[in-house]
């Protein structure tokens, strides 16, 4: 497997996460069978993407990119949805993933 496809699958794992986390409350409490279902497929699918960006990308860059981009996105999501405005603490607390995110996959080196 080369590159870019360890980055297409780490682009759908994001997605996929991003979906999951966004049916959780939807589950209540995973007391609602169909919402919870879909759930458990899609972090589950989610995850073997994962697995399968970590055969060409590093772990550290896999993950990193894979949570600052799905915490920044269920955030806004929430935002959209259900109208959870995170307070300035929050908003900057987001800011700075999405800078350390950055930060790793353009600064960051690893030794193979």
């Amino acid at each position: 497997m080369n590159s870019i496809s360890g980055y297409i699958f780490l682009a759908v794992a994001i997605v996929l996460g991003i979906t999951s986390n966004s049916y959780l409350k939807v589950t209540d409490g995973f007391t609602k069978v169909t919402p919870t279902i879909i759930c458990s497929v899609l972090i589950v699918l989610c995850i073997f993407c994962l697995a399968k960006a970590m055969m060409t990308i590093p772990v550290g860059f896999t993950y990193a990119t894979y949570g600052g981009l799905t915490i920044t996105a269920v955030t806004i999501f929430g935002v959209l949805k259900y109208k959870q405005v995170p307070n300035i603490y929050g908003i900057i607390g987001i800011a700075l993933i999405v800078v350390g995110v950055m930060l790793v996959n353009f600064l960051g080196k690893t030794n193979s």
